[in-house]
């Protein structure tokens, strides 16, 4: 997903909600980062969105999520999601990043700095998260070190911290030789 169809969603979501800001927790969340990448590391055709100040409005979305008419006429679309639906680490609020300004008629995102962003990826412990973020450290978009710092921040069970962390690992070990 470019950086304008991400635009759209938010002008779209502000018009529903009356709302002025979001919270990008998904993927489209490197956009706040990198508002240039527009291939495979962000494909997904959702913005995953949350409404802070009236988190009961993010609901609200639906009108503009999966399946509905936007999505159909535009091929992308809101999923709403709450503050429980990602596992991130603590203090992740101070270290969100403001998405570069753009064609939102005011609408402002926040978006999960990346690294926070690969540890929700990990401890969801899908396969296309997997590989989402051994993508990410192939880029160096993250690094081992504040992830496996960010690691102990973040409440989990030991078992799965344990597998997130040979995760982290198997993300930035050298590719094997064919």
């Amino acid at each position: 997903m470019k950086k304008q169809q991400v635009d759209h969603v938010l002008r779209a979501a502000g018009r529903i909600t009356g709302e002025k800001q979001f919270i990008i927790v998904g993927s489209q969340a490197l956009h706040g980062k990198h508002p240039d990448l527009a291939d495979c590391i962000v494909r997904s055709a959702e913005v995953d969105l949350l409404a802070p100040k009236m988190p009961d409005r993010t609901e609200w979305l639906i009108a503009i999520g999966a399946y509905s008419p936007f999505h159909e006429e535009f091929g992308y679309y809101a999923d709403p999601v709450s503050e429980e639906s990602a596992t991130l680490p603590r203090g992740w609020k101070g270290r969100l990043v403001k998405l570069p300004a753009g064609d939102t008629e005011g609408v402002r995102a926040l978006c999960l700095d990346p690294h926070d962003l690969a540890i929700a990826k990990h401890a969801a412990f899908r396969e296309k998260d997997l590989l989402f973020t051994r993508e990410l450290a192939r880029r160096g978009i993250i690094s081992k070190g504040q992830l496996l710092a960010l690691l102990e921040q973040t409440k989990l069970s030991d078992d799965l911290r344990g597998r997130i962390r040979a995760r982290i690992a198997a993300d930035f070990a050298p590719p094997a030789a064919a």
